[in-house]
C-alpha cells in the first residue's frame, strides 16, 4: 500500500505533524488540512486514497464533512477513518453510521494507526496504481505512463491519457461533463464544459477505429467507458 496518498484533517498542527511523520516513514504521501473547507478542496483536487478525519473541527465538524462526502457519489468511495478523543460508544456508532470505515480514539500509537489504515485500504480494494489495466488489446500502463493498442504505442496528450485512465478505472458508469472536469482536470481549475467534448474527440482519435467505440456518448448525461454496445 506504500505510495498511497492520505489526507490528514485536524485543526491541531502538532497532531498533523506527528501523524504525517509516522505515515511518511511507512511510505505514504501525506496531505494536510486544518478545517473542512481546506479538506474538501484537497479532496476534489488531489483525490486522496484515504482520509484521516478529526471529529472536532472548527466550523463544519468532521462528522458533518464525512456525511457530505459519503452522500456525494464522486467521493462516497473514499475510505474515512475518524480520529477523536471521544471514546464513548454512541459517538463511535454515530461515526460509523454516517459512513466512516473505522474509528480510532486518541491517544493512539503510530503503529496502530498504520495497521488500521492498511486494513481499511485493503477492505476498500484501493488499487495499487501500478498494475497495467487491459481491455482486450488496449493496455494502459500507469508505471510507464503509456498506452498501447494491440502492442503498438498510442499517441495521445497528457489530458487524453488522464481521461482514459479515469475511464478505464471507472468502467460501465456514465459521468457528466462537470464530473469529468472535477475528476480529470481538478475542482480548482476553471475549464468550460465543452472542453471535455474536445478532449473526448481527441481521445477517440488516438484510440483509433478499433477502440474508439469504448468511449460512448450518453445522451442527456455525458460519457462512459464501456465494452458493451
Amino acid at each position: 500500500m506504500a505510495g498511497k496518498s492520505i489526507l490528514i484533517v485536524d485543526d491541531e498542527a502538532p497532531i498533523r505533524e506527528m501523524i504525517a511523520v509516522a505515515l511518511e516513514m511507512a511510505g505514504y504521501e501525506c496531505l494536510e488540512a486544518e478545517n473542512a473547507p481546506q479538506a474538501h478542496a484537497l479532496i476534489v483536487d488531489r483525490k486522496p486514497d484515504l482520509i484521516l478525519l478529526d471529529w472536532m473541527l472548527p466550523g463544519t465538524s468532521g462528522i458533518e464533512l464525512a456525511r457530505r462526502l459519503k452522500r456525494d457519489e464522486l467521493t462516497a468511495g473514499t475510505p474515512i477513518i475518524m480520529l477523536t478523543a471521544k471514546g464513548e460508544e454512541d459517538n463511535k456508532i454515530q461515526g460509523l453510521e454516517v459512513g466512516a470505515d473505522d474509528y480510532i480514539t486518541k491517544p493512539f500509537s503510530p503503529r496502530e494507526l498504520v495497521a488500521r489504515l492498511k486494513a481499511v485500504l485493503r477492505r476498500a480494494g484501493v488499487s495499487d496504481g501500478e498494475t497495467p489495466i487491459e481491455v482486450g488489446g488496449l493496455v494502459l500502463d500507469p508505471l510507464g505512463h503509456r498506452v498501447t493498442l494491440d502492442g503498438t504505442p498510442a499517441e495521445m496528450g497528457p489530458t487524453e491519457y488522464r481521461l482514459l485512465q479515469f475511464f478505464m478505472t471507472h468502467q460501465e458508469r456514465a459521468y457528466t461533463r462537470s464530473q469529468l472536469l472535477d475528476q480529470v482536470w481538478g475542482g480548482n481549475v476553471y475549464v468550460e464544459e465543452r472542453t471535455v467534448d474536445v478532449h473526448i474527440r481527441r481521445l477517440r482519435k488516438a484510440l483509433g477505429e478499433r477502440y474508439e467505440h469504448l468511449v460512448q456518448t450518453v445522451r442527456g448525461t455525458g460519457y462512459r467507458f464501456s465494452t458493451k454496445s
